[in-house]
């Protein structure tokens, strides 16, 4: 039994954009990189088509206070930072087909295209406003660097663009008692023109999409629930800024001005459509995004595009995103035709994790609770942390990353369960064969062992497919424990004699099968294990094909920087192929570390010691 698709699909994952103001800790990939890449390695396997891109967002205030406090200039500070979050991600196995940066010239040209599609149709209007300046410094406050009291709930922390409480868009002037996340002053407000995008006409259109995903089912409950409750109080939003440091406004009396950039996150989102633009350049064939953009327009198969982010995230990727995406079509109260890029795609689906926090904390890199992933890697197996966020990560509720959490499952689960099957039958088929030995007498028992672990296949594919990795990784574990179990009811290691050995060549025969099935079922979670463990059975290793960080040239003339890219055209077929009889097996070593208990308390330590 398997899942594959009875007609062949092209998927668009579209990972959340990491923010470039410095490195990303565990608390970042739990939420959009280990579930978007066990998502598309999965679609990959069972004969889709998938294009997964992301990038280093790299404008924004933040950036300029980030650099300040480097004694660096912004571009130095992007420069470093998108290398560190771009090694850091390939050494967490994330298998991009593409991972670019925004301050590429690619990026501003597409950025630009759009807001001028959406200008042309109608659906930016120019406003005056009160924005927000540091006055200690001058420069202007992003809204998400605004804290105070909600105007409408009443909930102290609500930020300035959103409370997350009531759920409410809020501007920073709208705030009670608002302070400066940076340093506690207290902002002041002066008018300033800016353009808005037109959000309350686009809410029919917004809405009419929103009850078309609901009704589809496949959302999860807090984001459709979320994303329409926004929709009541939808209002203008300003998608200029008063920056030096961004993406210029394409329009003239605008482009000249240097301290008017575009807001961040309408250029952030917009991302997804740079990197497929120039994932295709890269490829040689320059429209081949449109394959996964708007296929109707090119008769073309069916597209899907996934989003993953963190719940924070929600209100940029339901409610802005898909209203940039609707106006640019002309879709609103106000009509209009397509830019040059066409009708685009609206999002298949937002995936949106809850929040990890660390022995019951917050996340906080300010206040040094944190652990950054190039950190964690450098003393674990990165496939210990992605089982760690595929079993018990914030998938549709808030999960606690603790250390003896982190040593039970990798202890318990992943080297006693997963990884002691995979050692034992190795070493059973090294010491009496081998090599793989060829079955003799297929009895009930045998027959229902293989069975089950095949219908594995389904079970996990259908969870996955769903976006339900906790499920699936548990029902994949729950078929690593009745192969054990199979193991003990057997006692292979009883069959000495010379008479036995058909029977043992069976009994081993039947294991190498499953821990070659299981192996490509837990594959998606963990890649690199599940090439060390083909090796183990006498294969080449290349059950899951790898990222690389390749050094590439800015398309259109800019300075070089790094990208992640990679050829996953050889990830393994999501169904059972048999193991051959004959292939060498030698005496294995474990795949998995076991973790000493000790190291809990070493751990929390560093965590105190900041």
């Amino acid at each position: 039994m398997t899942s594959t698709p009875s007609a062949r699909r092209r998927v668009l994952a579209a990972v959340a954009w990491p923010y470039a103001n410095g490195p990303r800790h565990i608390g970042h990939v739990a939420g959009f990189g280990v579930p978007s890449d066990v998502f598309s390695r999965y679609q990959r396997m069972v004969g889709n088509e998938v294009l997964m891109v992301s990038g280093s967002d790299e404008h924004g205030t933040p950036i300029l206070i980030a650099a300040d406090e480097a004694g660096l200039s912004p571009q130095e500070l992007a420069d470093r930072n998108h290398r560190l979050i771009a090694e850091d991600l390939v050494a967490l196995g994330l298998s991009y087909d593409l991972y670019t940066r925004t301050t590429t010239r690619n990026h501003h040209a597409v950025v630009q295209e759009l807001f001028t599609g959406v200008h042309a149709n109608g659906y930016f209007v120019e406003q005056t406003t009160y924005g927000a300046i540091s006055p200690s410094t001058g420069r202007t406050l992003p809204d998400r660097y605004i804290e105070g009291t909600c105007p409408i709930c009443g909930t102290p922390g609500a930020r300035g663009d959103q409370c997350d409480a009531c759920g409410n868009q809020l501007d920073p002037a709208d705030l009670v008692d608002p302070v400066s996340r940076i340093n506690g002053e207290t902002p002041q407000f002066v008018e300033t023109q800016h353009f808005f995008l037109d959000l309350p006409s686009l809410a029919k259109a917004l809405g009419e999409w929103l009850d078309e995903r609901e009704a589809s089912g496949t959302w999860r409950p807090n984001v459709i629930r979320f994303s329409q409750n926004i929709l009541a109080e939808i209002r203008p939003r300003a998608m200029t800024r008063d920056i030096d440091w961004g993406i210029a406004v394409p329009l003239d009396g605008w482009r000249e001005n240097p301290t008017k950039k575009l807001y961040v996150w309408f250029d952030a989102v917009i991302g997804y459509l740079s990197a497929s633009i120039e994932w295709a350049r890269r490829t040689g064939d320059p429209e081949r995004w449109r394959e996964w953009w708007n296929p109707a327009a090119e008769g073309g198969q069916e597209a899907l595009s996934y989003y993953f982010m963190g719940k924070d995230n929600i209100t940029f990727h339901s409610q802005i995103w898909p209203a940039e995406l609707l106006a640019y079509a002309g879709r609103g109260d106000r009509g209009g035709e397509p830019g040059q890029y066409g009708e685009l795609n609206l999002p298949t689906e937002v995936v949106s994790s809850e929040f990890l926090t660390m022995e019951g904390r917050k996340f906080s890199s300010s206040k040094r609770v944190v652990i950054y992933v190039r950190d964690l890697l450098e003393r674990y197996q990165p496939d210990a942390f992605r089982y760690f966020v595929a079993a018990a990560g914030p998938e549709n509720q808030d999960s606690d990353f603790t250390w003896s959490e982190f040593v039970r499952r990798t202890n318990d689960e992943l080297v006693a369960g997963w990884g002691n099957l995979v050692n034992r039958t190795a070493s059973m088929v090294a010491k009496n064969f081998g090599e793989v030995p060829a079955p003799v007498s297929v009895t009930e028992a045998d027959q229902a062992v293989l069975d089950l672990v095949e219908a594995t296949f389904g079970t996990v594919g259908d969870l996955l497919g769903r976006h339900r990795m906790r499920q699936a990784i548990g029902e994949a574990m729950r078929a690593v424990g009745e192969v054990n179990r199979y193991v003990s009811d057997q006692a292979p290691w009883t069959l000495k004699s010379e008479e036995q050995r058909d029977r043992l060549a069976t009994v081993l025969h039947t294991l190498t099968q499953c821990v070659a099935d299981l192996n490509v079922v837990l594959s998606p979670f963990l890649p690199f294990s599940a090439n060390a463990v083909d090796r183990v059975l006498g294969g080449d290793g290349t059950v899951q094909p790898m990222p690389e960080l390749v050094e590439a040239d800015d398309l259109d003339g800019g300075a070089p920087y790094p990208i992640i890219t990679g050829d996953y055209t050889g990830a393994r077929a999501w169904e059972r192929r048999p193991v051959v009889v004959g292939t060498p097996v030698a005496k294995p070593t474990p795949v998995f570390t076991k973790l000493d208990p000790e190291l809990v308390d070493t751990e929390l330590a560093r965590l105190e010691e900041g």
